[in-house]
């Protein structure tokens, strides 16, 4: 096995110190144009590979940014498998990062001590942080002078923070009164987890404030609770609603829940939309190709991610002083999965 080549080799190849190739390799403008030069032929010809943890460490600074999630059982795993969202969040991240010559690491909430050993461990310029965040990781974060920017955080301590996030109230009542102003008034709100809480609780206010303006009577009937973000809990919803109750309206807090709902309820005989009108919230890409396709609250995922990367890099590199919350809008999009009872 060759040995690997040091950054004394280099200088010794050069004939320059060792402090000479360290000024050239981190851009420290104190050696003339023919030493670089020369410092930077023999990195070539001795296909050098400089610790960038090192230098990034010397520097104070790794361009690096770091991405945190909360933990599906023991794994990121299935939320990169089933959860586009995610994917489409991420790639905005990806986007903006790349376009300001930034890298970024991805990570899972798991113990505090960890969390913060990780951040260390990899000198991580800034923090985004997606979801809910255990007050326990938040206090042992603040130890450090990483920059927190938190993405869809309702949390109390998010507020000294940069937060970026969209208007979920005013998303559950466009979804709601649109089916409303289509004639139903049997309808459904399907979280994706509790309605006492979060982006969840934020979107059921949405659902109850469009059916008091459309004198409809709330009933706890009208909501079903506590399944995941997933196509088959969907699917698994959608038998139950057939089984159990006579709807014509159903909005569910995500486009992939929806999906598998609509799929559902195709299998088992129940047309969409004539028999049930379906609509879904964030307009992933995927809800273009249904069949039908999905009527749902478009908020802007790719662009979410690449703010909350500018955002962080702004912050970073000090044009960024005053922490606040960041609101993006929603829209309604009308397609093929609703239509007048």
């Amino acid at each position: 096995m060759n040995q690997k080549i040091t950054i004394r080799d280099v200088a010794k190849y050069a004939n320059v110190s060792s402090a000479t190739v360290s000024y050239v390799l981190n851009g420290v403008n104190k050696v003339s144009d023919e030493t670089k030069n020369r410092v930077l032929q023999a990195i070539e010809e001795l296909n050098y590979q400089p610790d960038f943890t090192a230098i990034s460490l010397s520097k104070r600074e790794s361009k690096m940014i770091g991405v945190i999630m909360p933990l599906v059982g023991e794994s990121l795993a299935p939320l990169f498998k089933e959860n586009h969202y995610i994917s489409e969040l991420l790639s905005g991240v990806e986007f903006m990062c790349r376009s300001k010559g930034y890298d970024f690491l991805i990570s899972g909430i798991s113990k505090a001590e960890e969390c913060k050993t990780w951040v260390m461990k990899r000198n991580l310029d800034a923090l985004l942080v997606l979801g809910k965040f255990p007050k326990k990781v938040f206090y042992e974060m603040k130890t450090l002078s990483t920059p927190l920017i938190f993405v869809d955080s309702f949390e109390d301590y998010s507020a000294s923070y940069y937060n970026i996030r969209i208007d979920d109230e005013h998303g559950g009542y466009l979804g709601t009164k649109h089916l409303i102003e289509l004639g139903h008034r049997n309808l459904c709100f399907i979280p994706n987890g509790r309605i006492d809480c979060d982006v969840d609780g934020q979107r059921f206010q949405g659902f109850k404030r469009a059916l008091a303006e459309a004198n409809i009577e709330f009933h706890p009937g009208m909501v079903i609770e506590g399944s995941t973000n997933s196509f088959e809990s969907g699917y698994e919803i959608g038998e139950e609603l057939v089984r159990q109750r006579q709807l014509t309206g159903i909005f569910t807090s995500s486009d992939i829940k929806a999906l598998g709902i609509m799929k559902s309820l195709t299998d088992i005989g129940v047309n969409v939309p004539q028999d049930v009108s379906v609509v879904g919230f964030d307009d992933l890409m995927i809800s273009r190709y249904s069949s039908p396709s999905l009527t749902t609250i478009r908020q802007d995922v790719f662009r979410k991610g690449s703010v909350a990367a500018e955002v962080a890099i702004q912050v970073i590199e000090k044009k960024e002083d005053e922490p606040k919350e960041i609101m993006l809008p929603v829209e309604l999009v009308v397609r093929g999965s609703t239509t007048k009872i």
